[in-house]
């Protein structure tokens, strides 16, 4: 054999060599970033999909639904501490995410998500929760108020998407993979070492002007990012957000529990006018709330933001003793 031959065997070898070498170094990543962050809670079954949960305190039930590529964590790391004193606190990762699954055939959309969640709500036997959705969870907490409306006793939103966009925010670009093909591959490749090496500067992009903790990465579960299943269902639920949004937008009148928005002033991943003020002539009664800040309130401003959840919570309370919403 010449060796020419050899060596153009082992050229066209190259790319199935290194690829494996990328999916066992995601392999290795993904159980080291397991044993650092481990769940945190209990596991409830609903249907097809199983729940990593977390319950603190008593009182008023509140559901807390995080944002994209993040996971319940986002809530514990320090705004659960805030809000147990005075309320039941249910933190779930949302269907994909942080350590919940989700099967193969089931879809990646607004409206599937907030069935899961409802069926999350009957199976723990709850009396219409507050939902407080941030971000890509205030997505879906909204097509939990449109599509289960008798689940929910109101809804107050941190820094909300709230209306389709025609580009993703920078932080985020990367994650737009139609393919579902080539997402699972990109999960199992290169998606861990490029966030690695970009991490810093995504996570910058998605907490400026706030700063970002310094134990975000475990505290806050950052690190679980790097695993291949959540890049795969953030990408999908990044890729899918946008067939749903526009009729939900048509909707929104339609909804009746109350609503409460907070935004940081700042925050450059969803615009505070677009996502929040707009929103006050589609739903009535719902009161917006701007404070200085960026996006990722419930880590950077934990006090203040479970101040404004108290004070949205009694409105609440007191509107449903007087048969009305809050104004």
């Amino acid at each position: 054999m010449s060796a020419a031959l050899i060596i153009g065997g082992g050229l066209l070898a190259l790319p199935a060599i290194l690829g494996a070498g990328l999916v066992l170094f995601t392999f290795c990543i993904r159980r080291r970033v397991e044993a650092a962050v481990p769940p945190l809670g209990r596991f409830v079954q609903v249907g097809e999909t199983r729940l990593h949960i977390v319950e603190q305190g008593s009182g008023p039930t509140l559901v807390l639904v995080h944002g994209l590529g993040a996971q319940l964590r986002n809530f514990t790391y320090a705004l659960v501490a805030q809000l147990a004193p005075n309320f039941r606190v249910i933190c779930v990762d949302r269907p994909g995410c942080g350590y919940s699954t989700r099967p193969p055939h089931v879809p990646a959309s607004l409206p599937g998500q907030a069935d899961t969640i409802a069926k999350l709500i009957g199976t723990l036997g709850l009396q219409k929760p507050i939902i407080v959705g941030h971000s890509y969870g205030g997505a879906v907490a909204l097509a939990l108020a449109l599509n289960h409306p008798a689940a929910v006793g109101g809804l107050a939103l941190l820094a909300p998407l709230t209306h389709a966009q025609d580009a993703a925010p920078a932080a985020f670009r990367d994650l737009v993979i139609p393919s579902r093909g080539l997402r699972k591959l990109v999960a199992w490749t290169i998606a861990a070492p490029v966030s690695i090496a970009a991490g810093a500067k995504i996570l910058d992009l998605v907490f400026r002007p706030d700063a970002v903790p310094a134990d975000f990465a475990t505290a806050a579960g950052g690190l679980l990012a790097l695993r291949p299943g959540q890049f795969f269902a953030a990408s999908s639920d990044l890729v899918g957000v946008n067939d749903d949004l526009p009729a939900m937008m048509q909707r929104y009148p339609s909804i009746r529990v109350p609503v409460g928005i907070l935004f940081g002033r700042s925050d450059e991943i969803l615009s505070h006018k677009e996502h929040g003020i707009a929103m006050q002539s589609k739903i009535d009664g719902l009161t917006v709330s701007v404070v200085d800040g960026g996006h990722m309130l419930p880590l950077t401003a934990p006090l203040q933001t479970a101040r404004w959840i108290a004070e949205f919570a009694g409105r609440v309370a007191g509107a449903t003793e007087l048969g009305s919403s809050p104004g």
